[in-house]
């Protein structure tokens, strides 16, 4: 089967042959929903939030750009653990722990500092360490804004990251698509 532009092969290729633009939004359309109501029928099992809004945009990037290098599984997997730790730590260091979130307490100057501080210094890590996903920051802003600060929900976060990130890629390799497991290094 020969590639699109972009080299995604599979499914994808055949259908953005097919259909143009419209093939590749046809094929993000279903698999997003397929993935998300994968792991939400899980969470609905097992009464967990497993979907959260920093996975929309993952599971975006997974099926609409699958060979970016931040489509990866690594870099997703690393980002949103990068995100979880920046916003943690910037609930720390404004104090912001024991506090009522923004959706309870409003906005403050902590608050916006804590989240401009997790954001950038979550895009700094993944930058260094030559992993980016920016749906991440979405990850940390959930945080830092105190709206999922506890352990029972850092450790929901990290469950539904790992099981969009397995089902995402179990579809893109099932279908023909070759999303990284691992993002190729870099030539620099």
């Amino acid at each position: 089967m020969s590639e699109t532009p972009d080299g995604a092969g599979g499914l994808l290729g055949a259908a953005e042959r097919r259909f143009g633009r419209f093939g590749r939004a046809g094929y993000t359309l279903v698999l997003s929903a397929v993935t998300l109501g994968a792991v939400g029928a899980l969470g609905l099992a097992t009464n967990q939030p497993y979907v959260f809004p920093s996975l929309g945009p993952t599971v975006l990037l997974f099926f609409e750009s699958p060979l970016r290098r931040s489509a990866s599984a690594l870099c997703t997997v690393v980002g949103h653990a990068v995100a979880m730790a920046a916003g943690v730590g910037a609930l720390w260091a404004y104090g912001l722990t024991d506090t009522p979130s923004v959706l309870t307490q409003g906005l403050t100057v902590p608050r916006v500092a804590a989240a401009a501080t997790a954001v950038g210094l979550t895009a700094l890590v993944l930058l260094a360490v030559r992993c980016p996903h920016p749906p991440a920051g979405a990850t940390t802003l959930l945080i830092c804004l105190g709206m999922l600060t506890t352990g029972a929900d850092l450790l929901t976060i990290g469950i539904g990251v790992l099981l969009v990130t397995v089902v995402g890629l179990a579809l893109n390799r099932l279908l023909g698509v070759p999303q990284a497991v691992v993002p190729p290094r870099d030539r620099r």
